[in-house]
């Protein structure tokens, strides 16, 4: 039923508290888990009067983001796992389900902060947006607080 599972991590313990859950449904259906890191892009965000150094910014993050995605895919390929890794740029949700339709995945696996009140209104939650536009099914999981 789920070949593929789609897995967006943003580099927290946060983000990451789905990745049991992921790898077990994984195993039992014989998927290929594919992780998606999209870089947050300083430039959008900020209106920077000198290109280069947005230009700097924004490969940093890049930099950054592949490093972390390269041992969190080289983790779970030493466990056996088949496993696809990526980094993207834009928005978080909106990439999240581009990538999930590009790919024709079956599932989106993802943590939720657990925000609620002034802080989730303020912040908004990526995961909401997710579950909201998504025609695929969504497993949310709760992160901890540890």
């Amino acid at each position: 039923m789920y070949k593929k599972i789609l897995v967006p991590l943003d580099g927290s313990k946060t983000a990451e508290g789905v990745l049991p859950h992921a790898k077990a449904l994984a195993y039992s259906e014989g998927a290929e888990i594919i992780l998606l890191n999209v870089a947050s892009n300083p430039a959008q965000s900020f209106a920077f009067e000198d290109p280069a150094i947005a230009g700097a910014t924004v490969e940093d993050e890049e930099e950054k983001a592949g490093k972390y995605m390269d041992a969190v895919c080289g983790q779970l390929r030493t466990a056996g796992f088949k496993v696809t890794c990526m980094v993207r740029q834009g928005g978080a949700a909106s990439m999240i389900l581009k990538v999930a339709e590009d790919l024709g995945v079956d599932v989106i696996a993802m943590s939720t902060h657990g925000r609620s009140g002034p802080a989730h209104w303020l912040i908004g939650s990526v995961a909401e947006r997710v579950v909201r536009h998504s025609k695929i099914p969504v497993m949310m999981i709760r992160a901890s607080e540890d």
